[in-house]
């Protein structure tokens, strides 16, 4: 898999019938290693091992609804109430972030209302906070770390 512009993760790797599986710590047990899931695995152990976020608060492959259709948020970060807090969007490193994957996970936010929107190829890293007062969307100059979120 291609090297990441984040810190390197000590992933568990595993063969099963022809194909590659990575560990996946937060739902304990080993899935597919697509270049979507190199990207995710790597993140999210950016966010618990570099950035302070709790392994506890966060989830992968979160299930909403959206008018009458099933989605998925890749990540989604909790506080300590359970509320969402965050939503992460992955790509392949080779798909170019654009206007098209805003438009996904702000769809979900539709749902969740998170006042953190994350996005990330590997290569290339997104924040923004979305202001429900002003509707204003900020992008923020780099991930922020746990604390930060939760002030």
């Amino acid at each position: 898999m291609m090297t990441l512009n984040l810190p390197p993760a000590e992933l568990r790797l595993s063969q099963r019938e022809g194909h590659t599986l990575v560990f996946d710590f937060l739902r304990r047990r080993y899935v597919r290693l697509t270049p979507e899931e190199w990207v995710r695995q790597h993140f999210v152990h950016y966010l618990v091992h570099h950035k302070g976020y709790p392994q506890e608060s966060l989830a992968n492959e979160v299930s909403l609804t959206l008018n009458t259709t099933s989605k998925r948020c890749d990540t989604v970060l909790y506080d300590k109430e359970a509320r969402p807090l965050a939503i992460m969007e992955y790509k392949a490193p080779n798909i170019l972030l654009s206007q098209k994957t805003f438009d996904q996970i702000t769809r979900y936010n539709i749902v969740l209302r998170v006042p953190y929107l994350m996005v990330s190829n590997g290569l290339q890293h997104y924040c923004c906070r979305v202001d429900y007062d002003t509707n204003v969307c900020t992008f923020l100059p780099e991930i922020p770390d746990y604390t930060t979120i939760t002030n």
